[in-house]
C-alpha cells in the first residue's frame, strides 16, 4: 500500500480525467443532438394546440366549391360559432383554389396580376384574417388548406400568363378532367413554379397567426404527366441522355418524379419552420396505394423523413370493411406510432348523400382503432346539403362530439416524435 497522500493524489487525478472525459462526452452529445433536432425528422414534436392537448381532433374542411359559407362575413362567423357549439375544435379553410388566393396576396398580384379571387363576396375582405380572429376567440385551431396545390383551371389567368409552367403528357396534351372541369397542372419540378408556391406558403405562414398549413394529393402530380420539355431535359441530364420511359407507370420514372416532389416538400418544410417554428405541417392524402401510384405523392416516405407533423388520411369509403382495411394498413399503423394520425370522413357531396348513421359508425370505428381524431369533408354536407333535416344532423353531431373526451379515443398528441420545438 502507498502513502495516504499519494493515494489521494492519484484518486484526484483519476477523477479529473474522468470528469474531463464525461465533459467531452456531453459536449459531443450536445453537438449531435443539436444537429439532429435541426433536421425535419426531429422537428416533429408534441405540440400544444389552442384546445386541450389531450382532446381528439374534430375537424372540418371549408371550401368555396359547392359552398358559399366563405362569401359572407356574418354567415362565416355564424358557421364558426355553430361548429364550436357542436364541439368541433379544428377548421381547415381553403386559401388557394381555382388559380386564385382567397386572401389578399401580394405574391399572387405579382405573378397572376390579381391578388384575390374575384368572387364578389370576397371583395374588400380578408377571410383568412377573419377566420383566424374569430376562430381563435372561440378556441378553434385554424389550419389553412392549400387545396388546389399544383392544379389550376385550364382557363385560369395563371395558366394563360405562364404557359411554360405547365406540364404535359407524352403526346403533349395538358388537360386533365376533374368531373366536368378541365384542369391543368403546374410543373412541380420547374424552379419558377417551386418559387411561386413557396412564396405563397411563406406569405400565409408569415402574415397570419395560423396554427399550421395543410397540403393534400394536389401537392403531387397525376402520374401521366411530366413529359414537358423542361422535365424531360432534367431527366436526360441525370440519365446519361436517355429520355423518360414511354410508359408513365414505369417504376423508376414514377419514383424519380415522386422523389423530386419529396425534395420540394423538404424545402417547403424548412421554409415554413424558418418563418414560424410552431407552424404545424399537416398532410391530408388519399391512402398510399392511391396517393403514390396515381399522384406521385409518397406520403409514406414523407412521414419517414419527418416531413409530416399531422396526418389526416382521407378514407372516403361507404363499405365498412374497406374502411377498416384502410385503417389497418401497415403504413398507417407505422405513422400512428410516430405522429398524430386522424381520419378524414366523407359527410357527403353535392350529389352524394351520406346518412348520419354511417358517419356515426365510422367515427366510432376510428375511435376503436385509437386514432387521434376525425375530420369531415365538407362543411356544407354536415347539415345544409343533405336529405336529413339540419336539426337531425346537428343533433347527431352534438351527440357524436360530446365535450367529454370519448372513452378509448386516441390523443391528438399521441405518438409524436422528437422533443418539443414549438414556440
Amino acid at each position: 500500500m502507498g502513502e495516504p497522500g499519494v493515494k489521494n493524489l492519484s484518486l484526484q487525478k483519476m477523477r479529473t480525467h474522468q470528469n474531463r472525459g464525461f465533459f467531452a462526452f456531453f459536449v459531443v452529445l450536445s453537438i449531435v443532438a443539436t444537429v439532429m433536432l435541426s433536421s425535419p425528422l426531429c422537428a416533429q414534436n408534441t405540440r400544444l394546440f389552442p384546445h386541450s392537448q389531450t382532446s381528439e381532433l374534430r375537424g372540418v374542411w371549408l371550401t368555396n366549391i359547392d359552398s358559399d359559407v366563405l362569401f359572407d362575413r356574418d354567415r362565416l362567423k355564424g358557421a364558426l360559432q355553430r361548429l364550436k357549439q357542436l364541439n368541433f375544435n379544428t377548421i381547415y379553410p381553403t386559401v388557394w383554389n381555382w388559380g386564385y388566393t382567397l386572401y389578399p396576396s401580394q405574391v399572387a398580384q405579382n405573378v397572376i396580376g390579381q391578388g384575390l379571387d374575384p368572387t364578389p363576396g370576397l371583395q374588400g375582405r380578408d377571410i383568412l384574417k377573419e377566420i383566424v380572429n374569430v376562430g381563435h376567440k372561440k378556441g378553434l385551431t385554424v389550419i389553412p388548406w392549400f387545396e388546389f396545390g399544383f392544379m389550376a383551371p385550364a382557363d385560369s389567368e395563371l395558366a394563360k400568363r405562364h404557359p411554360q409552367w405547365l406540364t404535359s403528357r407524352r403526346n403533349g396534351t395538358q388537360i386533365v378532367k376533374e368531373g366536368r372541369h378541365e384542369r391543368v397542372w403546374l410543373n412541380p419540378f420547374h424552379p419558377d413554379v417551386q418559387q411561386f408556391i413557396e412564396n405563397l406558403i411563406v406569405e400565409i405562414v408569415s402574415n397570419y397567426k395560423v396554427d399550421g398549413i395543410q397540403f393534400d394529393d394536389h401537392f403531387g402530380l397525376p402520374v401521366e404527366l411530366g413529359y414537358d420539355t423542361y422535365t424531360v431535359s432534367v431527366y436526360k441530364k441525370e440519365h446519361q441522355g436517355h429520355a423518360p420511359p414511354q410508359n408513365f407507370r414505369d417504376p423508376e420514372w414514377v419514383q424519380w418524379r415522386a422523389n423530386k416532389i419529396t425534395n420540394f416538400l423538404k424545402r417547403i418544410f424548412t421554409a415554413i419552420k424558418a418563418s414560424k417554428k410552431s407552424c404545424l405541417v399537416s398532410i391530408s392524402p388519399n391512402p398510399q396505394h392511391i396517393s403514390y401510384p396515381f399522384f406521385l405523392a409518397d406520403w409514406e416516405k414523407w412521414e419517414r423523413l419527418g416531413l409530416i407533423e399531422e396526418l389526416v388520411l382521407q378514407v372516403y369509403q361507404d363499405n365498412l370493411s374497406i374502411f377498416i382495411k384502410e385503417l389497418d394498413s401497415p403504413e398507417v399503423k407505422l405513422a400512428k406510432s410516430h405522429i398524430p394520425v386522424s381520419i378524414g370522413i366523407m359527410a357527403g357531396l353535392k350529389d352524394k348523400f351520406v346518412p348520419m348513421q354511417q358517419i356515426q359508425t365510422q367515427v366510432q370505428t376510428v375511435r376503436d382503432h385509437k386514432f387521434a381524431g376525425v375530420s369531415f369533408f365538407f362543411y356544407e354536407t354536415l347539415w345544409n346539403m343533405t336529405k336529413e333535416t339540419p336539426q337531425q344532423r346537428q343533433s347527431g353531431f352534438q351527440n357524436l362530439l360530446r365535450n367529454k373526451r370519448e372513452q378509448g379515443a386516441g390523443s391528438r398528441e399521441q405518438g409524436s416524435r422528437g422533443v418539443g420545438s414549438g414556440e
